[in-house]
């Protein structure tokens, strides 16, 4: 059994996701930048926030988040409303994001 080149493995994953927007900043967020997800509790877990993405194919949109318990780095995506900024616990809560029409 032969393994695919990793260079090549590398494009095909390019080309699959080439129908997807990233932004590492997005409504006053940068890369980094310390969120809460609502909904979803994790005893001490921490969150950053990674990336906007916008999906040209059906338009949908979501943001990535990185991090969990303490230890560990996993990276999360979520749809609409399911995560909000801390840089005061509950004072900002992330936009609602625009209908995509």
């Amino acid at each position: 059994m032969s393994r695919a080149n990793p260079a090549s493995a590398r494009r095909a994953a390019i080309r699959a996701s080439d129908h997807l927007d990233r932004a590492e900043t997005w409504s006053g967020l940068r890369a980094g930048d310390p969120v809460v997800v609502a909904g979803l509790s994790l005893r001490g877990a921490t969150w950053e926030f990674r990336a906007h993405i916008v999906n040209r194919h059906n338009g949908t949109e979501s943001v990535e988040v990185i991090g969990g318990r303490p230890g560990d780095r996993k990276i999360r995506s979520f749809g609409r409303g399911g995560a909000r900024s801390e840089p005061s616990p509950g004072s900002f809560r992330w936009p609602t994001l625009p209908s995509c029409h």
